[in-house]
């Protein structure tokens, strides 16, 4: 009879390793977690005063464990115009109906507004009775700015700071929309002469030239308006509703402007710009007005450039 073989103590499951921890121990582990936390935590009676409120909310609020204690909370980190919006939300957690995580501002003690993603939970005594209300917040400021910003550079031309493309065509799908949309009316501008300006000044100095024609083109239209770049040197200037004639006067308001000399480089620089127009009302496919203001802008391009040859 063979001897049983025993596993090797690799082939023994790890135990897993325990701590214990009496309820002193556990108490003073939460007291520190509490302070050392950057999360904002805050708890209020049911009459919205101050319990308690750990360190990093004291710093966000610029008081004193002391000065905090016992004051009414929206006095003081709500905005003075949600202070009622503060109560209803403490009274209706307080009622047992759920509260929605969320985000919310929040005033510093500088006076700076901060967004808040806002946890809320009641506490509650053994036979179910709510007694207070905790609030645990982390400052997500920095990160909705971030995100601010990468969705403005998504639509934002990076030269010259106008829409881009996939702005324009974002206002024209909604401006054209067969069911919500109330028109357009547009201007297709494209330089004349700005080749010349790169070949001569440098590339630096066209780039300089571009933001300078931008700069004309936004303080021809009004706040309703949208001026886009497309890439290059061609432009697009879109209005509210229909108006064939308008559309026209703008076109050639336009072309004046951009006639005026730019100084670039430190010398006078000279160019023209050619522009085509066209409308569209609710239904009308976006591509469409573009090509027709696109059209009808080379066709005025090809003329001045057959009389230049004359």
């Amino acid at each position: 009879m063979s001897a049983s073989r025993r596993p090797s103590p690799s082939a023994v499951p790890a135990r897993p390793a325990t701590v214990s921890v009496t309820p002193t121990a556990l108490d003073g582990l939460a007291r520190a977690t509490l302070e050392a936390t950057a999360a904002l935590v805050l708890v209020c009676d049911d009459g919205g005063r101050v319990l308690l409120a750990n360190a990093a909310l004291q710093r966000f609020a610029g008081r004193s464990r002391e000065e905090l204690v016992g004051v009414p909370f929206w006095d003081v980190v709500t905005l003075p115009e949600e202070v009622e919006l503060a109560r209803a939300a403490v009274a209706m957690v307080l009622s047992g109906r759920p509260a929605i995580p969320g985000e919310v501002d929040w005033l510093t003690g500088d006076g700076d507004r901060r967004r808040i993603e806002l946890q809320t939970s009641v506490l509650a005594h053994d036979d179910g009775r709510p007694y207070a209300v905790a609030f645990v917040g982390i400052d997500v400021t920095s990160h909705r700015e971030r995100e601010a910003q990468v969705r403005q550079q998504a639509v934002t031309d990076p030269l010259t700071g106008l829409a881009n493309r996939s702005a324009l065509f974002a206002v024209l799908a909604a401006r054209l929309h067969v069911e919500t949309g109330d028109g357009c009316s547009l201007v297709f501008c494209d330089l004349d002469g700005f080749k010349e300006v790169n070949d001569r000044h440098g590339h630096a100095a066209g780039d300089r030239l571009l933001v300078a024609v931008a700069g004309r083109l936004r303080d021809l239209t009004g706040p309703d308006d949208v001026v886009a770049r497309l890439g290059g040197d061609e432009f697009v200037v879109v209005s509210r509703g229909i108006d064939p004639d308008g559309v026209a006067t703008r076109a050639r308001r336009i072309e004046a402007a951009v006639r005026e000399p730019f100084e670039v480089a430190g010398s006078p620089v000279h160019v023209g710009v050619s522009t085509g127009t066209s409308v569209g009302g609710p239904g009308t496919d976006p591509d469409s007005v573009m090509n027709r203001a696109d059209m009808a802008m080379y066709g005025v391009k090809s003329v001045r450039r057959a009389r230049r040859r004359s």
